[in-house]
Formats: structure tokens, C-alpha cells, sequence
């Protein structure tokens, strides 16, 4: 409560608070870029092994996704932009499924 407190009413506690918000997304997103490095380092001979065509539709739905995620704020401003969302998000996620299930059979 008593930081909350400064934070409040302290001159530039605003700005403060904000320097610390986006410290702690940095921080945030520097652990999800160690873990998604760490996965591919521990995975690299799946990965390899899936071949072109399979891992140029994963890492195209990858970028697909990190694309309508990052976008979703200005996506959900109109009822278009939700339907897209979704499709993108949905496609995605199917297209990660479909190589996943083929990489699985013989």
C-alpha cells in the first residue's frame, strides 16, 4: 500500500511506474525469447528432421501467429478485424497441428 502510495502522489510517479511496467515486459519477453531459443537448441534435429516443405508451413504459421498477436489491439477495434483474428489464430493453429500429426506418421 505505501508504494502504491508513492507511486501516487510522488512527483513523476507516473512516469516511474511506467519505466517499471516496461522493465518488467522486457524482462518478460527476454524469458520467452530464452525458453523458444532453448526449445529449438534441445529440438533442432526434430526440427531438421520434419523437412522443407513441413517446417516452412511451421515457421510460417509461427510467424503468422506472433503476427495476429501482436496486432490484436488495433484487430479488435472493428468486428472484421475479430473475424481475422480468429482465422489467423485458428489457421495457425491447425497448420501447427497438421505438422505435428504428419510428423508423427510413418
Amino acid at each position: 500500500v505505501a508504494l502504491a502510495a508513492a507511486l501516487a502522489f510522488v512527483p513523476g510517479g507516473g512516469e516511474t511506474a511506467a519505466f517499471i511496467g516496461a522493465l518488467l515486459g522486457f524482462a518478460f519477453l527476454g524469458g520467452l525469447a530464452f525458453f523458444a531459443a532453448r526449445l529449438y537448441m534441445e529440438h533442432r534435429i526434430d526440427i531438421v528432421s520434419l523437412g522443407e516443405r513441413r517446417r516452412a508451413i511451421a515457421y510460417g504459421a509461427i510467424g503468422v501467429a506472433i503476427l495476429a498477436l501482436t496486432a490484436s489491439g488495433r484487430l479488435f477495434d472493428t468486428g472484421a478485424g475479430t473475424i481475422a483474428w480468429f482465422v489467423l489464430v485458428g489457421g495457425a493453429s491447425y497448420a501447427l497441428f497438421w505438422v505435428w500429426q504428419s510428423s508423427r506418421q510413418y
